[in-house]
């Protein structure tokens, strides 16, 4: 396993992280306890959740499992670099969701004691509030930091506006901003391109891509099986490109999934990918891709079958 700095900041995280939401709706306890050992025995010190995962288990079910987890082996927590999120709703209240300074504080010490941890590493609001002043969400965040609740902080599915903007004005304060950023970026789905990847390698926030295999549909014929109902309409819509896709892999020797990975690994700005595995064989799959470095000639031949989205950051600018 490979370590990277999370963006600008000092703090090293293995290239790749174990993404939780399956864990509990969709994969039992007792295989997520087993995937997290593997992801850890792997080198793995980088997990990924949000207070809202959970599915049909309710709100929170996804800490409550991770938080069971650190119980059973407490060792683990000084060495997992823990990221969470806020802003999803947690009930019907009103005010039990986005990112109001009182919901900030709130919903921080509920994954706290969900999780069963003092302190979270990378506190990520999981979406962009137009209606929340920049200077209430700091507010919260900043006390929580003072409070050694959270250390880092992060954002997700964020246009690169608000990513620019935020820091902008946290470096006129003479402050840190956002360290991260946890955006859909694969293959299939290049927009991040545009905006969002400029604005991160501009104020040095690292990029964590979330779906790199778009829901499943570029895991190749053998391991997306079991998903491809769920993807029937983006496989079908792509169907040329998948099996272009699936043949360059064919001829490389290397699973799709590998080579989906190690695609973004290679790509610019790429602080971790998120696994979002949901058994133990896929995340075995997932963890190869450490071990494959693609070349200019492959890179280039995969721009070929997915074009980019334009030439960053000035796309379309004239």
């Amino acid at each position: 396993m490979q370590y990277r700095n999370l963006g600008r900041s000092a703090l090293k995280v293995s290239e790749l992280c174990l993404g939780t939401m399956n864990f509990g709706p969709r994969t039992e306890e007792a295989v997520a306890f087993e995937m997290l050992d593997l992801a850890v025995s792997a080198g793995v010190n980088f997990i990924d959740t949000a207070d809202q995962y959970g599915g049909a288990l309710g709100v929170g079910s996804t800490e409550q499992l991770l938080g069971r987890w650190f119980a059973r082996s407490p060792s683990h927590r000084a060495q997992i670099v823990l990221a969470t999120k806020v802003h999803e709703p947690m009930s019907n209240d009103i005010n039990d969701r986005g990112l109001s300074a009182r919901h900030i504080v709130r919903a921080c010490e509920a994954s706290l004691l969900r999780l069963g941890v003092d302190y979270i590493d990378l506190y990520q609001m999981h979406h962009i509030d137009r209606q929340a002043p920049m200077e209430e969400i700091w507010q919260a965040m900043d006390r929580l930091i003072t409070q050694g609740k959270i250390v880092y902080v992060g954002s997700s599915n964020f246009p690169g506006w608000g990513i620019s903007a935020t820091n902008e004005r946290r470096q006129a304060r003479g402050q840190f901003g956002l360290v991260s950023e946890q955006g859909l970026y694969n293959l299939l789905v290049r927009t991040a391109e545009l905006e969002v990847i400029p604005a991160c390698q501009a104020y040095g926030v690292g990029l964590l891509p979330w779906s790199p295999l778009a829901g499943g549909a570029l895991a190749g014929p053998a391991e997306g099986q079991g998903r491809r109902q769920q993807v029937k309409a983006i496989s079908a819509r792509h169907a040329d490109q998948i099996a272009a896709f699936e043949k360059l892999c064919q001829a490389l020797g290397h699973a799709p999934s590998k080579v989906a990975h190690a695609w973004l690994l290679a790509q610019p700005g790429v602080a971790s990918v998120i696994l979002g595995s949901a058994s133990k064989a896929q995340l075995a799959n997932g963890l190869e891709a450490t071990a494959l470095t693609l070349d200019s000639q492959t890179l280039g031949q995969l721009d070929e079958i997915f074009p980019p989205m334009g030439k960053a950051p000035e796309a379309y600018a004239w």
